[in-house]
């Protein structure tokens, strides 16, 4: 079965293969309907066979769809259409309608050799910007490895495959077929290598490995088989970045070992904390960290950070040569007072680890999306479907096609009222400049004049001229005074300094001395009589000394004719 030329959803017409992973293969697609360009992932069809995949599937795809942030590979639309294999049977491919975006994975990337410190902070700080986002909505990634990270021609990062690993590890019947679905463990937590419930620390560990591996080349731990990589992460430390690459300072050593460390309670606890802390480290501050010691912990928390009653609550209870020496209130107030102390913290604790990140807005409140890449059809029509009114303003753009959004007021990511009207800045293209007028100019002196206007010099077309000189220009397409867009090409017609000659033999004496001075050819005829013929009248020319073609401007031809 060959996808590539396949309509999906009656939309989506499934272009050349761009990737291919261990659960999908993404191809470039057109979006026949809004007309734009889109990348399209194709599930492996066996995955369909499974009814809670297909419903977790669309249910996850629905989430990540919500999400709309510059770091995020947008998804569009998601579904399943009804395909035959190779066999000739019906099966469900299920697929996914994505945000194009140009670049590199970073998996490619790290390929060529580690990164240089700097430029890894800038990826996992754009890495930790789309986690801190989509946690904040509540959705784990599960599956962040260099795999799913791409960096764009300008730079940008871009995290993609959101949800998609949730769809897979709940509906998979078996630890082996969810691993070949996700591919390597290197990136593995290890609660999910013991399988056990995952939250947005989980995304940080994964992170922590992707640091590590952009520092050094390769990933902290390496095994035969994905169980015996699994295991290290569960029970073996790794060593520091600095050890493999001597170019990672103390710092981001300290950053990825705190990233790396086994129980979640002791890593980072959320994506902005991990930000800080690399900031800290690329301004050459080592992070400090305090060590959990979870044998002296009380309600989870380490001894370091126990409160002023909880002390006073040990201290009351363990030190027993401690005696009354003055009058107090009745020690059951006392007693009382503490126990209502630790009940407060008790109550605030329990609250704050319930906590559940949202993103609720009020009904009648809307988030702008973002509109990159997108026409201004299909801006509106994104819009329509909130509830958004919008209104067009067009600008010149040297870097966004023309007819695309360049930009929206209130910008993207704002939360504003249904009622608001949004802004649609739309590009009209490059800045507008005429054609100069290089006729009659040197080709030098012409390429320099377009150029100086912002244009760019193109082909150059030789064509004949009986009076302009060789080299010099007659004229340009488009033509002088024309309109274009800044950085337009302007092709040339150049003089070769010739004219074309006709066959004159067949023409009387008279008759071809006036084609040779006519204004297109301006050469000089030089009659020649032959008496060895007899002269008739309206007897044509015998011969002329230059031969039909091409010959140099102001040329002299001698015609033979016969006058015996």
């Amino acid at each position: 079965m060959t996808d590539e030329g396949q309509v999906l959803a009656g939309r989506y017409r499934v272009g050349q293969l761009i990737g291919r992973g261990g659960m999908s293969d993404v191809h470039v697609g057109q979006d026949t309907r809004l007309g734009r360009q889109v990348a399209i992932k194709l599930l492996k069809p066996q995955l369909a066979t499974d009814p809670a995949f297909r419903m977790r599937f669309r249910q996850e795809a629905q989430s990540a769809a919500r999400m709309a942030h510059p770091t995020i590979v947008r998804v569009f639309d998601a579904g399943e259409e009804t395909v035959a294999d190779a066999s000739g049977h019906e099966v469900q491919l299920p697929f996914i309608v994505m945000e194009f975006v140009e670049g590199r994975l970073l998996k490619d990337i790290i390929h060529d050799g580690p990164l240089e410190p700097a430029a890894a902070v800038r990826v996992i700080d754009g890495v930790l910007t789309a986690l801190e986002y989509s946690h904040r909505a509540g959705v784990v990634h599960r599956d962040i490895k260099p795999g799913n990270i791409m960096i764009t021609t300008t730079g940008q990062v871009k995290v993609m495959d959101f949800g998609i690993a949730r769809a897979v590890s709940d509906s998979s019947t078996t630890v082996a077929q969810t691993t070949a679905i996700l591919g390597t463990a290197s990136y593995f937590s290890p609660e999910q290598a013991k399988g056990e419930t995952v939250d947005a620390r989980t995304d940080l560990y994964s992170t922590g490995v992707v640091l590590f591996e952009m520092l050094t080349g390769r990933p902290p731990f390496r095994g035969d088989t994905p169980v015996a990589v699994a295991y290290q992460h569960v029970s073996e430390r790794p060593v520091k970045p600095s050890v493999i690459n001597p170019k990672v300072s103390p710092a981001l050593d300290a950053v990825v070992m705190h990233a790396l460390v086994k129980t979640r309670d002791g890593r980072y606890q959320t994506a902005a904390e991990f930000r800080a802390d690399i900031d800290t480290a690329a301004s050459g501050r080592v992070p400090v960290h305090q060590r959990v010691d979870e044998s002296a912990s009380l309600f989870g928390s380490p001894t370091g950070s126990l409160s002023t009653s909880e002390l006073a609550l040990r201290q009351l209870t363990e030190d027993e040569t401690m005696t009354r020496t003055q009058r107090r209130p009745p020690a059951i107030w006392i007693w009382s007072g503490i126990i209502g102390v630790v009940v407060i913290v008790i109550a605030v604790m329990y609250w704050a680890f319930n906590l559940q990140p949202t993103v609720e807005v009020p009904s009648n409140a809307r988030e702008v999306p973002a509109f990159v890449d997108t026409t201004y059809e299909a801006a509106v029509e994104q819009l329509q479907e909130l509830g958004l009114s919008a209104s067009r303003i067009d600008e010149t753009s040297a870097d966004v096609v023309a007819g695309n959004v360049v930009r929206s007021d209130p910008a993207a990511g704002e939360i504003v009222d249904a009622n608001t009207p949004i802004t649609l800045y739309v590009s009209a293209g490059r800045e507008a400049v005429d054609v100069p007028d290089v006729r009659n100019a040197g080709l030098d002196q012409a390429k320099t004049t377009i150029t100086d206007a912002g244009l760019v010099p193109g082909s150059e077309t030789r064509v004949t001229s009986p009076t302009v000189p060789a080299d010099v220009v007659l004229g340009t397409d488009p033509e002088a005074g024309t309109s274009v867009e800044t950085g337009a090409t302007v092709n040339f017609r150049i003089s070769n300094g010739m004219v074309t000659l006709p066959d004159l033999t067949e023409q009387t004496l008279d008759a071809a001395s006036s084609l040779l001075t006519a204004e297109n050819l301006q050469l000089t005829a030089v009659p020649k009589p032959d008496p060895g013929c007899k002269s008739e009248p309206g007897s044509p020319v015998t011969h002329q000394s230059l031969s039909p073609g091409d010959v140099p401007q102001h040329s002299s031809v001698e015609l033979t004719y016969c006058a015996g």
